[in-house]
């Protein structure tokens, strides 16, 4: 092994052990119920927003793989679990959580067989027409999907047989957190493993990890799966939470809002998941109760002000103020 084979293995060791800094986002969650007990119907929404975040960042900020139509899997996610819900009575929420998710692993791991082998501008757009056929699956099946007018009778039982859910969303809020963490701590572990690595290799050069003997297609194939359940995960909670589910699940605006999001906080860095979706989502809030007409406005200047000047988003820009604090402190 070469000097800079170990450094870079010392360097991916580090990298592993767990950063006092690391807990700021959970301690930040923890105060905000506190702080905010009226705000958690806002706060569980957003902690879904960054599980589903987190599943495009696996594949697009590691892997590379580009796509306009990521809502596809979160939406099967959603209906999985609502259909589950209201047409055969399944309504122990655990099981029909981790159920609905692997019917999206499942859908994820067909459509990658196909999308993994094409690139570029052919990929998005395949990416895109997949969420695109699936709406429209939804819209031809209203029997089964509830069409425009959405599925509902979905309910389910309180988590655990005990703990009931309020108006106030404060089961939905912990039981999407606890989600959340496990999410996060698997996906920390597929990005620090070997084979995350791997992935990193594949996006900066796919042609030079063929020619050493990666397996790239299946690599590409495999984190596209687990990122599709994990979305799954994301539209199944969403689904619990709302009780509701409409077409807009699968729409290519969810996809687009996702992306943004990401794009705000930092690809490729799994904290930037939620830096993006807390930002977006209460300025959002913010924006609509100030000025419902020009909101979006507010919104696409901030995303332009990021793209621009913090071109690694929010995190990459806290990342160059700490290092520029360093270099003078010297």
């Amino acid at each position: 092994m070469t000097e800079a084979d170990t450094n870079a293995t010392a360097h991916v060791l580090r990298a592993h052990r767990w950063r006092a800094v690391e807990a700021t986002p959970w301690l930040v969650a923890v105060v905000a119920f506190f702080l905010l007990p009226d705000y958690m119907t806002l706060g569980t929404q957003i902690v879904i927003t960054v599980m589903f975040a987190l599943s495009l960042d696996l594949i697009l900020g590691f892997a590379g793989i580009i796509t306009l139509g990521h809502a596809a899997y979160f939406g099967v996610g959603a209906y999985a679990c609502g259909m589950l819900s209201a047409h055969l009575g399944w309504t122990e929420p655990i099981s029909a959580l981790l159920a609905a998710s692997l019917v999206a692993a499942l859908v994820g791991w067909l459509s990658g067989l196909v999308l993994m082998r094409y690139h570029g501008l052919t990929l998005l757009m395949l990416t895109l027409s997949v969420a695109i056929l699936l709406q429209e699956l939804a819209n031809t099946y209203s029997g089964f999907t509830g069409g425009f007018d959405g599925l509902t009778g979905i309910s389910f039982q309180p988590v655990f047989g005990v703990f009931e859910y309020d108006l106030w969303s404060h089961t939905h809020y912990w039981y999407a957190l606890a989600w959340l963490a496990i999410v996060f701590v698997i996906a920390r572990r597929i990005v620090y493993s070997p084979f995350g690595r791997s992935l990193v290799g594949i996006r900066e050069n796919p042609l030079r990890m063929h020619a050493i003997g990666a397996p790239v297609f299946r690599r590409q194939v495999a984190v596209y799966t687990v990122s599709a359940g994990i979305a799954g995960l994301a539209g199944a909670l969403f689904a619990q939470a709302n009780t509701f589910v409409t077409m807009d699940v699968l729409g290519f605006a969810r996809s687009g809002i996702i992306m943004i999001i990401l794009i705000l906080g930092g690809t490729g860095r799994l904290y930037g998941a939620f830096v993006g979706a807390i930002v977006f989502m209460v300025l959002e809030d913010e924006l609509a109760r100030l000025t419902p007409e020009f909101w979006e406005f507010g919104v696409g200047l901030a995303l332009v002000l990021v793209v621009l000047f913090a071109r690694n988003g929010i995190l990459g820009l806290f990342d160059r103020l700490l290092s520029l604090i360093t270099e003078r402190s010297r």
